[in-house]
């Protein structure tokens, strides 16, 4: 996990809603090493866009090909010697067959991913989620860009 440490990390996330439920994977956070809920998504490779990063990763961590429907939030992480800017964007599902995949930036051994679900509104305030955004912003969000 050393590996994000001491330089600024851009990632790209998305949330894929699927019967009043987002798609999240669980995984050891490398900055507390505890066990997290958050959207599929990963680290932007050097001249590649947000949006095909989120659709690379995507796929990696879910099976799932998707399309990228608009930038929903942004998210900054500063804490000791990590720094992340996170770029979460509501998209859809187009193909695949949904399954835990893996993290090809790391090795069998150290694989971060734990399990992969769809979990509800409700669901999501008894369970440790990333970013708290997830809790109760992006719903009304989410509601506001399903009305336009």
């Amino acid at each position: 996990m050393s590996d994000y440490q001491d330089k600024i990390r851009v990632r790209s996330c998305g949330i894929l809603v699927k019967d009043e439920s987002v798609l999240l994977v669980q995984l050891r956070s490398p900055i507390s090493r505890e066990l997290i809920w958050t959207p599929p998504g990963g680290g932007v490779r050097l001249n590649e866009k947000l949006e095909e990063t989120v659709q690379r990763e995507f796929f990696e961590e879910t099976g799932l090909t998707i399309a990228v429907k608009g930038l929903l939030h942004i998210n900054e992480i500063i804490e000791n010697r990590f720094h992340a800017i996170e770029f979460f964007y509501l998209v859809e599902y187009v193909s695949g067959v949904l399954k835990l995949g893996n993290d090809p930036e790391l090795s069998s051994k150290d694989q971060i991913l734990e399990k992969i679900e769809f979990k509800n509104k409700e669901e999501l305030k008894d369970i440790d989620v990333f970013p708290d955004y997830l809790k109760e912003q992006f719903w009304v969000d989410y509601a506001s860009t399903a009305k336009s």
